[in-house]
């Protein structure tokens, strides 16, 4: 059975209407930062204030999100969950989506947005995470697939720097 390919710009906009605030981290970071790396998931840090939680819960019920690991029990994050720390790796009806508390060595929406810029996407803005913030991340993690990585991010900013983009 083929998969179906992620539509990161539906799960994001989806966000976007609800007006979630959150930053966008990982592999979708990375492509719209022009690393030329591939992705199958939107991760994503949102603030994990009072306020914002609402707007998450309702943003990913109209992506009837639920957790990936159990899809028969079609159990989705509650507002207690999402105010912690921890990771919720979700499938949408657009494609996988993680909402992470913290990345790296305990980064969370208030340590990231003052390292992230605002990128159009297909009619809305969306806060990317920097390379220089990315890069910082996977190395922190140290996990294979994000050493992996990190020499093509490490090129992209290279590059990014010589064509004296931001």
């Amino acid at each position: 059975m083929a998969k179906t390919p992620t539509d990161f710009v539906r799960i994001l906009a989806s966000l976007h209407r609800h007006r979630v605030r959150f930053v966008v981290v990982g592999g979708v970071a990375a492509v719209v930062e022009g690393a030329p790396v591939a992705t199958f998931d939107v991760d994503i840090v949102p603030d994990r204030g009072p306020a914002n939680i609402p707007r998450l819960i309702a943003a990913l019920r109209e992506l009837e999100a639920c957790y990936r690991a159990r899809r028969d029990l079609r159990r989705a994050p509650d507002g207690a969950a999402l105010a912690g720390d921890g990771h919720h790796l979700l499938m949408t009806r657009f494609g996988p989506l993680d909402v992470l508390g913290v990345v790296g060595a305990g980064r969370d929406f208030r340590q990231l947005v003052i390292h992230s810029r605002r990128r159009r996407l297909r009619g809305f803005y969306v806060r990317i995470v920097d390379l220089q913030t990315q890069i910082a991340i996977k190395e922190e993690l140290g996990y294979e697939k994000d050493r992996a990585v990190l020499p093509v991010l490490r090129q992209t900013l290279k590059l990014r720097k010589r064509a004296g983009a931001r």
